[in-house]
């Protein structure tokens, strides 16, 4: 099987190639880059895991970009989706995957659950391009994998988890007893590898996770395994809706840095207060759950993550990041 990954050096990026890479399926890995990234270390370790690494130019859909993706049975889209620019770039490489007759595309999704629109921009933005993808009639399936193990944790008083944490929790949404679905951010890739190659799948959307947790739980669990008391500050529905009006009210007057403050306040909303990121409201919105098609697959427990963070095993976030 011939897989191509656009957007191979990012977080979700590098765990998509890795589980395609230890995949027990016989897959031909392909990252495209931009010629201009070529040369950073993501894509220089690549190749040196035996991943054919080739440069791409998504601006246009160009006889070379369809050639490129031709003979593919699977394209992954690990790209950003925080704009509409970014997804004009996306809507170009679903139309290429058409056009060179790719057996089936992977868009960007691989976030927490929620509603098609009017929630999140991030959101309205991917389903403006799965949008795209229908009117091709394109082969496709949505990955949906809830919220990272890497983005959970709060800072410890010590400060021994400063440089662990690149964006620790630092307030508890609502009450801090809504379960959200959770997941390690190394383990998508084995997720991606054997949905990737599942018939159930084809024009589907597939939700992947590893455990339900609340943010009180976490918080305890963090308590009982650091045995530092960790302080609790609660920010209520009513200030999130504050914050994402005005992050909104200053995007749309064109400051895109409050893109990163809108998304974040955001997904509180949906992760902590409305409990959009569960596998019943995922089934209620036509998804497919990993869980109940791969009951082998196993991710890793967040106490475990936990101790091995506490142990300085865990790479920090963005590390990477140039």
């Amino acid at each position: 099987m011939k897989v191509i990954v656009v957007g191979a050096s990012g977080e979700t990026g590098t765990s998509v190639v890795h589980g395609l890479i230890k995949s027990a399926e016989n897959i031909e890995v392909t990252a495209l880059a931009r010629k201009s990234s070529l040369d950073k270390p993501e894509y220089l370790a690549l190749k040196d895991l035996g991943v054919t690494v080739s440069t791409v130019d998504l601006s246009t859909v160009s006889n070379e970009l369809v050639a490129l993706l031709t003979g593919a049975d699977v394209v992954i889209s690990c790209l950003t989706s925080g704009n509409a620019e970014h997804v004009e770039t996306q809507n170009n490489l679903a139309s290429a995957c058409k056009k060179a007759s790719v057996g089936r595309f992977v868009p960007s999704f691989f976030g927490p659950i929620c509603p098609p629109r009017g929630i999140m921009l991030l959101r309205n933005l991917k389903e403006d391009l799965l949008d795209h993808i229908k009117s091709l009639y394109l082969p496709y399936t949505v990955i949906d994998v809830g919220w990272w193990y890497q983005l959970s944790l709060p800072p410890l008083p010590s400060g021994r988890l400063a440089n662990a944490l690149t964006i620790p929790v630092q307030t508890i949404s609502g009450d801090g007893n809504t379960e959200t679905a959770l997941i390690d951010k190394r383990d998508i890739g084995k997720y991606v590898a054997r949905i990737i190659v599942d018939p159930r799948t084809l024009n589907k959307s597939v939700f992947v996770f590893n455990e339900i947790w609340t943010q009180n739980r976490i918080f305890d669990l963090m308590e009982k395994l650091s045995g530092e008391e960790i302080p609790r500050s609660h920010v209520n529905e009513q200030a999130l809706q504050s914050k994402i009006k005005t992050a909104n009210e200053a995007v749309a007057a064109g400051d895109i840095t409050q893109m990163r403050n809108l998304a974040m306040s955001q997904y509180e909303l949906v992760l902590g207060i409305r409990g959009d990121n569960s596998p019943e409201r995922a089934k209620y919105l036509g998804y497919l759950i990993g869980k109940d098609l791969y009951p082998d697959l196993q991710g890793e427990s967040l106490e475990q993550f936990i101790n091995d963070t506490l142990a300085g095993k865990i790479e920090r976030l963005y590390a990477r990041r140039r």
